[in-house]
């Protein structure tokens, strides 16, 4: 473990101490001027100076207290940090309901002055929104120094006996990363490498371990016999070095099972998603709510790209379907807004013409331009570029009315992306999966390197998603897809 990492974790306790007792004053100066409900017209209650010291002091302790039984202080740079924030937000909550009951039941036993309850409110609402603010800061002001070389990097040893393409894919996964320095890789061969230094045996392995020149190893595959891995663990956890591995696909799914009976004989069930009965409600009722805000906010920006396509180019519509496939090979219209001339549009969803001229001349410029491998596409410097084009594309202002494809329920806010017939028919047989469940709006890949995964890669994101689901991973990658498209380039 970094001395950085101690060094940040001991910061957040005389941080969060500092916001909680402050978070009462401010509570009570903001009580002073509003109660924030003004159709109640609450009487102003308030509490002196001395008394709410010692609420603020005492219960301040408390809650740092509270954060530390449940590891809130032990967490790394490279957890989930959305994850952090529910917790700090669940714990608060838990922890300002029951000091509202002590308050009730300790007053004229353990205290006499009154601490208003809108105060205790307020102050509840403060300090939550203020240590997440907190831990974003010290998250952000040690990812700087990371990159800077001002603090240092994990340094990571990986075992792998794959071929060169594969390591070199793996590698560079792993460079995007702000946390890690690869500086070792142990294979039966050497493969050359500009950037990494190769090591062999156990041996020379351990005096590495002993030398204190690694912090974690990554275990891929290798050429070690059973025993020699285990030696190799037995050195990890003797030099006390971090030992992870990573998984195939049937390791990962192995975690969704569940045991049930058949008559009397007990049987394992591997689920092919965690998506399933009250998961599905769950994520129905989150799309609706996510279609009502969109409505609110977006409307106004809505009708304005809306005009703006209409005036560089008059012919209708505006709102473009284009024909894509969904759940169990089921065909449907994924609506976008129009960032091209009509007469290059590909028009599969409003006629079934096969001598369309502008899926001709797309697929030309696919052969010709395209930067990504088919069924993926990517086509550079492309001529149907309009003017409006390069701004909705950048900030993926298009993909906007696909909310009208989530009030159809024929997509979802997160989950793998539809594709049209065309590549769906190029799909493998392990890339069908992608049709068990509905499609997108956001996915794994959007927030995962975009367009710079294959078409590979973008499946295995996608098939991880549907092995993985969770309400927590589907916050995570809308608020990544925030981040990714404000800081798009």
């Amino acid at each position: 473990m970094k001395k950085h990492e101690i060094i940040f974790w001991v910061l957040k306790v005389p941080l969060d101490f500092m916001i909680i007792f402050l978070s009462f004053f401010i509570a009570r100066e903001i009580r002073l001027i509003t109660d924030l409900m003004p159709w109640l017209n609450l009487p102003i209650q308030t509490i002196d100076t001395s008394s709410l010291i010692n609420f603020a002091l005492i219960w301040a302790l408390l809650y740092i207290l509270v954060l530390s039984l449940h590891s809130l202080y032990f967490i790394k740079i490279t957890s989930s940090k959305i994850k952090e924030f529910l917790w700090i937000i669940r714990y608060s909550f838990y922890w300002v309901v029951f000091y509202l009951v002590i308050i009730f039941l300790g007053k004229w036993i353990i205290y006499e002055t009154e601490i208003p309850r809108l105060i205790v409110l307020f102050s509840f609402i403060i300090w939550t929104s203020l240590v997440i603010f907190e831990r974003i800061i010290l998250n952000n002001i040690e990812y700087y120094l990371l990159n800077k070389w001002i603090l240092s990097k994990k340094r990571l040893l990986i075992i792998t006996n794959k071929q060169k393409e594969k390591i070199n894919e793996i590698l560079d996964d792993i460079k995007l990363s702000d946390v890690y320095k690869i500086v070792w890789y142990s294979n039966s061969k050497n493969i050359e490498t500009k950037w990494l230094r190769y090591i062999w045996s156990l041996d020379k392995i351990k005096k590495i371990f002993e030398n204190k020149k690694i912090d974690e190893v990554l275990y891929i595959d290798s050429d070690f016999s059973k025993k020699e891995l285990f030696i190799l663990w037995e050195l990890t956890r003797i030099f006390w070095i971090r030992y992870r591995y990573i998984t195939n696909s049937f390791d990962i799914t192995k975690t969704n099972t569940t045991l049930s009976l058949i008559n009397n004989i007990p049987v394992i069930e591997i689920k092919n998603t965690p998506l399933d009965n009250w998961g599905k409600v769950i994520k129905r009722i989150f799309d609706l709510f996510a279609w009502i805000i969109w409505i609110i906010i977006l409307l106004p920006l809505f009708l304005i790209i809306a005009i703006l396509i209409k005036i560089e180019d008059s012919k209708w519509p505006i709102i473009y379907k284009n024909k894509r496939i969904w759940q169990n090979w089921k065909e449907f219209n994924l609506y976008k807004f129009r960032y091209m001339k009509w007469k290059y549009c590909v028009k599969d969803a409003y006629n079934n013409n096969k001598k369309d001229e502008a899926l001709l001349y797309e697929q030309k410029l696919i052969e010709k331009n395209s930067t990504r491998n088919w069924p993926l596409y990517k086509i550079k410097n492309d001529p149907r570029k309009t003017k409006i084009w390069n701004f909705i594309e950048k900030y993926s202002i298009d993909e906007f009315p696909q909310f009208f494809n989530l009030i159809l329920w024929n997509m979802s806010l997160v989950w793998p992306r539809p594709h049209q017939p065309r590549e769906v028919n190029k799909y493998s047989l392990e890339e069908k999966r992608l049709l068990t469940i509905k499609p997108w709006i956001t996915w794994m890949a959007q927030v995962n390197w975009r367009e710079k995964n294959d078409f590979k890669k973008e499946s295995e994101l996608d098939i991880f998603y549907i092995e993985n689901w969770s309400m927590l991973l589907d916050l995570k990658i809308i608020l990544k897809t925030f981040s990714v498209i404000f800081l798009r380039k």
